[in-house]
């Protein structure tokens, strides 16, 4: 299948007891919040991240949870960030080590979603491989 006719991501929804709490917690890594409401519809927040908009909704009901539903962020630097996490609730469930993607750790956020902080392997530049 060629890839200009693979899906395209565009949208994940959250659930959780405090959304405004969450998507302040999630604000920590530079996400952008603000408060949406259509309709006669919950009140909700939303911000878009990299082309993906996340929303956060209010639970309704036990049925309604997504804290099974695992995140995965790109960082600059997972130490530059772990500690704003952690004062905003987050819980460390694996700490950073490498593996082949980057290094990696995976917290747990303040409404029980797991997410990983991805941080790549710097690559050189083209420019600086020798020849």
């Amino acid at each position: 299948m060629k890839s200009d006719t693979l899906p395209r991501l565009s949208l994940l929804v959250l659930r959780a007891v405090d959304p405004l709490k969450l998507a302040e917690f999630y604000s920590t890594l530079g996400l952008i919040f603000s408060s949406e409401q259509h309709g006669k519809g919950p009140l909700h927040y939303s911000a878009d991240c990299a082309g993906i908009v996340i929303e956060i909704y209010p639970l309704s009901q036990a049925t309604d949870s997504t804290a099974s539903t695992r995140l995965g962020f790109t960082v600059a630097s997972i130490d530059a960030v772990h500690p704003a996490l952690e004062a905003a609730g987050a819980v460390l469930v694996s700490p950073a080590k490498s593996s082949p993607w980057g290094k990696r750790a995976v917290f747990r956020d303040p409404a029980g979603h797991c997410f990983e902080l991805l941080e790549p392997e710097a690559r050189p530049a083209l420019s600086e491989v020798p020849q």
